[in-house]
């Protein structure tokens, strides 16, 4: 008989329970979480480890990346939307970059732009704007 995981039935509450704007917070605190572990693979002696860790934790940031892009609304965010969605891509790119010729650079840079992102998102959250709608946020976002 298979017990609950505590930690997964509190993240399951958590996304249930957070407004759109926390569930963006999330989404970038997650990606940086599988980028670190991303960039501690590269210390990995044998190679598989150093391989798989590398590879599957860019992998996971990837999709979180993509789903922060598809989740973008161009109508209401505007040219906002736009560059973001630009820059998602470019991170993307960086990405497969870093996980085919496993080098830390790439994967360093497009930690320092992420971690701007969330950086950014909290602050926007955090001055009020966590009862708004993503939408909302990305046209407030334009207008700052």
């Amino acid at each position: 008989m298979m017990h609950p995981n505590p930690w997964r039935s509190y993240q399951k509450v958590a996304t249930q329970t957070a407004s759109p704007g926390q569930l963006v917070l999330m989404l970038y605190e997650g990606a940086l979480r599988f980028l670190d572990q991303a960039r501690i693979g590269f210390a990995e002696e044998d190679p598989l480890l150093f391989n798989r860790t590398i590879n599957n934790n860019i992998l996971k940031a990837q999709a979180i990346l993509q789903e922060l892009n598809v989740s973008l609304d161009v109508e209401r965010g505007g040219e906002f939307s736009e560059n973001l969605r630009d820059l998602y891509a470019y991170l993307d790119h960086r990405l497969q970059e870093a996980n085919i010729r496993k080098k830390p650079g790439a994967l360093d840079e497009v930690i320092s732009h992420v971690s701007v992102l969330r950086d950014a998102w909290k602050e926007m959250l955090s001055k009020g704007s966590a009862h708004r709608s993503a939408g909302e946020l990305s046209t407030l976002s334009a207008a700052a």
